[in-house]
């Protein structure tokens, strides 16, 4: 489905999806499953309140560079890419290629070659399965993705089997599309970031954590990691103990250097984190399409169930 030429094909879902396959031997795991292989789980309910789709964003058209045909799976190359995101982080025992389904404008299916969770993986981030195939044409695109299979959160409480949502086509950029209060556990403080799938930490001196989660993989234009400049450009709300608001820019940057669709907001403030923005024409998605003006509440896994 070749509607626009990429001027950075190797930049799915960030940079380092696809320049990690050049500079590492380790694989990108992926499921090549064609049929759902999960026994379904009475405990595992489905509930469209709680395990749903957030976004199917069609990052990439026809753009995955052969040699994802090794590092990925057999198919990649040359193939479509579109992160599909979850309500809740999913348990990857449980994800099936089988599981997901394309819908394409004319009624049929699009070909799902494989899916993997990669390079979204470090702790609290395992909501965003990026789906590899043929997803459709000019004249018949992409229009749904629906999950098919029984695919569980990763508490297993939940099943997203029938979950559904519309495709954010090829041209729009890319979006904010959660922002959530990371627990400490989770924070990592001082860890540096990469090769792939694992990002940096925040600083010593950090207070709270915000990740924000975009709908696709973000660099800057031409395919460089988000840095300082992009910084400056986030804004926090915060509430603070006399009931007043007042806006924040993080004082530090974390989640780099893996080349998912996550930031990590820094601050050394406290109070209690409301909303980030971030302005229009400063971050792409893959396809070098830019983003618009984008605001998102922040939210916390409590609030989630």
């Amino acid at each position: 489905m070749r509607l626009r030429s990429s001027l950075a094909p190797t930049l799915l879902l960030g940079a380092l999806l696809l320049a990690g396959c050049a500079s590492t031997s380790v694989d990108i795991p992926a499921d090549t499953t064609l049929s759902d292989t999960t026994v379904e789980l009475n405990a595992a309910r489905q509930d469209p309140a709680a395990a749903y789709l957030m976004s199917a964003f069609f990052g990439l058209d026809n753009g995955l560079p052969l040699g994802t045909n090794v590092r990925i799976c057999r198919g990649a190359g040359g193939a479509d890419g579109m992160p599909v995101i979850f309500s809740q982080e999913i348990d990857q025992a449980t994800m099936q290629a089988g599981d997901f389904r394309v819908l394409r404008k004319s009624g049929a299916l699009g070909e799902v070659v494989c899916v993997t969770l990669a390079p979204a993986l470090d702790t609290g981030e395992l909501r965003t399965a990026l789906l590899i195939g043929e997803f459709g044409s000019a004249d018949d695109p992409a229009v749904a993705v629906e999950i098919g299979g029984n695919l569980l959160s990763i508490d297993r409480a939940f099943n997203f089997k029938g979950a559904t949502i519309a495709v954010t086509p090829l041209a729009p950029g890319p979006t904010l599309i959660l922002a959530e209060l990371v627990p400490e556990a989770q924070w990592e403080l001082g860890k540096a970031g990469g090769p792939w799938g694992t990002g940096s930490g925040c600083p010593t001196g950090t207070l709270q954590v915000v990740r924000a989660t975009w709908a696709g993989g973000v660099t800057k234009p031409g395919g460089e990691e988000a840095d300082d400049a992009e910084r400056a450009l986030y804004s926090v709300t915060l509430a603070v103990a006399d009931g007043s608001a007042s806006e924040l820019t993080p004082f530090a940057l974390g989640d780099l250097g893996d080349g998912d669709n996550n930031h990590e907001l820094c601050l050394d403030r406290a109070g209690t984190p409301l909303r980030v923005a971030f302005p229009a024409g400063h971050l792409t998605d893959p396809n070098e399409d830019l983003n618009p003006d984008t605001t998102i509440l922040i939210t916390s896994e409590r609030a989630r169930r």
